[in-house]
């Protein structure tokens, strides 16, 4: 066994980790620029989510404000950002298995 057989291969394999980590940061970087909606109430209530799972704007209807039923209104919000994060997992989910070929990486996102 040669000496430098062994140390080639863990070069490669560090030059192709941080190939991937530069991907990642550019996937991430685009995810940033890409929006998604998530809506309740028959769209009574709008969350737009960026792909980085930021909740950048919430739209409501004038016709959703009840002032005697705020809790209907606090729920039909929580169900809006709820769609809108799911929305931006699926597509994070996507674009970072593109980078990884698949791969399952615990913790990435």
């Amino acid at each position: 066994m040669s000496g430098s057989g062994g140390f080639g291969d863990l070069g490669s394999l560090l030059r192709q980790a941080q190939k991937m980590q530069r991907e990642m940061k550019r996937v991430q970087e685009e995810l940033r620029e890409r929006v998604v909606e998530g809506t309740a109430g028959g769209g009574a209530v709008k969350a737009t989510v960026n792909g980085n799972k930021d909740v950048v704007a919430i739209k409501i209807q004038k016709e959703a404000v009840d002032l005697e039923d705020l809790g209907m209104l606090e729920d039909l919000i929580i169900a809006a950002v709820a769609a809108g994060m799911k929305r931006a997992d699926e597509i994070q989910k996507a674009e970072m298995q593109k980078v990884t070929g698949g791969m399952n990486l615990p913790g990435l996102f």
